[in-house]
């Protein structure tokens, strides 16, 4: 009987695939719902300098050292700590990182596809003409009868199970005639899509302000909570922590410069979204600025309202909602992948059953989620609902954990010599620089990311109603003790509203649809440029 060390869960048979493979993980939702208004509240061209700043700086060392740990071992994360861990002669209990990992790609995961059930259900809804006319209160109806109508949650299972079919259908292939076939071609195909969708903008005649807002550099917004916003959308939106760059690396074929194509995705993403941000701002707000409006708000609310105002609208809103699936999609397929690698390393079962079975338990995790938006919207616990619960303990404890825990362990406690096997030729600069990144900078970056990531969403849900104990203190770890800014109770898992909209969707739903952290669903002040406390609250996809 084989050893656990022998086992092959695949590999590309391409060296380019893992640049697409990368891209497909790192392009994400918060490259269409936050970038864009973050580079416009920040400062334009001066936070896109800062977060690729960020990206070079601080991410992308933890980035080469998952996917190396990955490629030197050939396995996944918990295998390849394993490794690692008997070369280094070290504590068995660094295996925690590796389950953690896979712990927090499983949560994550499961409310991804809750996302990406949405946005499926769009294409629908845009191609059947149910946007046609319709204003923010009637698109926010639309919002809010699909996700938290109590009466109608069977619906919004059945978009949920057809995402994951979609997800685990693929995956089930295996690594070549799946996820590799799949990539090469879901990825240019997307990029493709997006520049079609940019030149829509442009022929729309708003680009000029869009560029205005996301490229021009407006110094007086550039402040120290630029470098906050940065770091946070730096770090929440590469797929770090969750074992997915070091399956990635494991899959990697032999001749992949994984250094330097690690550097491309990097500056690839930061591309990809100053065009997603170009194409948004210029098609769906009003030329002046997004006026706090992300998220829920700005992609199922905003868009398909301006969208609907074009000739041809059926066919744009599709086209734009099969853009949003084709994201969530390929950043499902990259966390699917290390669950399934960990589970047929320790199991030994066959791909397609590994797959099946993996996706019915993220099916079931999902329904947490799913019915946190209507028949459980008002099963609170400790004033949130499963599906915040979930958000917080991913983002704000379990991915900041692993990747400090992975700083740590490679920093100092493996030899030079093993760590500078591990990341191969490289000049000597680099390696200076990567291993007092990884020993000091990556722990004390990440550990206060962790914290006020955390302080941030207990305090918004003190604001629900909450009586826990924390309630009262998270205010203290901010800036100057100062709490942050108060939350609508009414509007803590309500959807973020167009200024005129808000009461609309009270009288559309007995529960609201899904507010992403960060969003207060205020209107007031509507069309200034005003920077709220929870800005940086935001999921990791």
């Amino acid at each position: 009987m084989p050893t656990p060390y022998q086992t092959h869960i695949g590999s590309f048979t391409r060296k380019s695939t893992f640049f697409w493979a990368a891209v497909g993980a790192t392009v994400g939702l918060a490259n269409l719902w936050q970038f864009p208004y973050l580079a416009s509240l920040h400062g334009g061209g001066l936070f896109i300098v800062l977060y690729l700043a960020c990206l070079l700086l601080v991410t992308l060392p933890l980035m080469i050292t998952e996917a190396v740990i990955g490629r030197y071992a050939r396995h996944g994360i918990v295998l390849a700590m394993d490794g690692l861990i008997r070369s280094a002669k070290r504590s068995r209990a660094w295996m925690a990182v590796g389950r953690l990992s896979i712990l927090a790609a499983f949560l994550v995961l499961s409310f991804t596809a809750v996302f990406g059930a949405i946005a499926l259900a769009y294409i629908f809804f845009g191609a059947l003409g149910r946007f046609s006319g319709a204003g923010a209160p009637e698109a926010t109806a639309i919002l809010a009868g699909l996700v938290s109508d109590p009466g109608q949650y069977r619906v919004f299972m059945g978009w949920h199970i057809f995402f994951l079919v979609l997800v685990i259908w693929v995956s089930a292939q295996g690594v070549v005639k799946g996820l590799e076939r799949s990539l090469r071609v879901v990825v240019p195909g997307t990029l493709v899509l997006m520049l079609a969708l940019f030149a829509l903008a442009v022929w729309q005649g708003r680009i000029d302000s869009a560029v205005g807002q996301i490229l021009a550099m407006h110094p007086d917004d550039f402040t120290w909570a630029s470098l906050k916003a940065a770091l946070f959308h730096a770090f929440f939106t590469l797929g770090l922590g969750m074992g997915v760059w070091a399956a990635l690396g494991a899959y990697a074929a032999p001749d992949t410069r994984l250094k330097r194509s690690i550097l491309a995705v990097v500056l690839m993403d930061t591309l990809v979204a100053i065009l997603a941000g170009l194409m948004i701002f210029a098609i769906a707000t009003d030329g002046n600025s997004f006026d706090g409006e992300r998220g829920f708000s700005l992609l199922f609310v905003s868009m398909p309202v301006t969208l609907a105002q074009l000739p041809a609208s059926q066919f744009v809103i599709a086209a734009v909602f099969l853009l949003v699936v084709l994201v969530v999609w390929t950043t499902s397929l990259n966390l699917l992948e290390p669950i399934v690698g960990w589970f047929r390393e320790w199991t030994g079962a066959p791909r397609a059953l590994s797959v099946v079975l993996i996706g019915l338990a993220v099916w079931l995790a999902g329904l947490a989620s799913l019915l946190s938006f209507n028949l459980l919207a008002q099963e609170r616990f400790g004033g949130a609902t499963m599906f915040r619960w979930l958000e917080l303990v991913t983002g704000g404890f379990l991915i900041p954990l692993v990747a400090i825990l992975i700083a740590l362990f490679t920093g100092w406690c493996l030899t030079r010599h093993l760590a500078g096997k591990m990341l191969g030729a490289a000049p000597r600069l680099f390696t200076g620089i990567w291993f007092w990144v990884m020993r000091l900078v990556l722990p004390l970056v990440v550990a206060w990311i962790g914290v006020q990531y955390t302080a941030f969403s207990l305090a918004n849900l003190c604001d629900t109603g909450s009586t826990a104990v924390w309630c009262g203190q998270p205010g203290t770890l901010l800036s100057g003790g100062r709490a942050p800014a108060a939350e609508k109770p009414e509007a803590a898992e309500a959807p973020a509203t167009s200024p005129g909209a808000e009461s609309a969707v009270r009288k559309t739903a007995p529960a609201a649809a899904p507010l992403r952290p960060g969003e207060d669903g205020n209107t007031e002040g509507a069309g200034e440029k005003a920077q709220k406390d929870d800005d940086i609250l935001y999921h990791s996809v």
